[in-house]
C-alpha cells in the first residue's frame, strides 16, 4: 500500500493536488484489477463446484445459482473496497498549517 504514495508522488513531482488524485486513481485501477482477477476466480471455482455437484452428486444448483453469485461478488466487493479505503487513507497526505 505504501508503494501506491510512492508511485504517486513520483508522478506528481510535488504538487499535493494531482498526489491525491492520483493515490486515487492508482489505488482504484489496482481494486479494479484485483476485482477482475478475483472475480473470475470465484466464478470459475462455482462453475466447477456446479458441474461436480449436478453431474457427479446429482445435486441441483439452478434455483440458487443466482443468490449463491450475488452473495460472493457482494463480499467480494465489500472486502475489496475496505482495502482501497485502506490504502487511500494511509497514503493520504494533510498540509501542515504554518503559523
Amino acid at each position: 500500500m505504501k508503494r501506491i504514495g510512492i508511485a504517486a508522488s513520483k508522478i506528481s513531482k510535488g504538487n499535493l493536488v494531482l498526489y491525491h488524485v492520483y493515490v486515487v486513481l492508482i489505488s482504484l485501477l489496482f481494486s479494479l484489477f484485483i476485482f477482475l482477477v478475483a472475480g473470475s476466480t470465484v466464478l470459475f471455482a462455482l462453475v466447477i463446484i456446479q458441474y461436480v455437484g449436478s453431474e457427479i452428486m446429482g445435486i441441483d444448483f439452478e434455483r440458487r445459482w443466482e443468490s449463491i453469485l450475488a452473495v460472493c461478488m457482494v463480499s467480494l466487493t465489500v472486502i475489496i473496497t475496505l482495502f482501497n479505503l485502506a490504502a487511500i487513507l494511509i497514503n493520504l497526505r494533510i498540509p501542515k498549517l504554518k503559523d
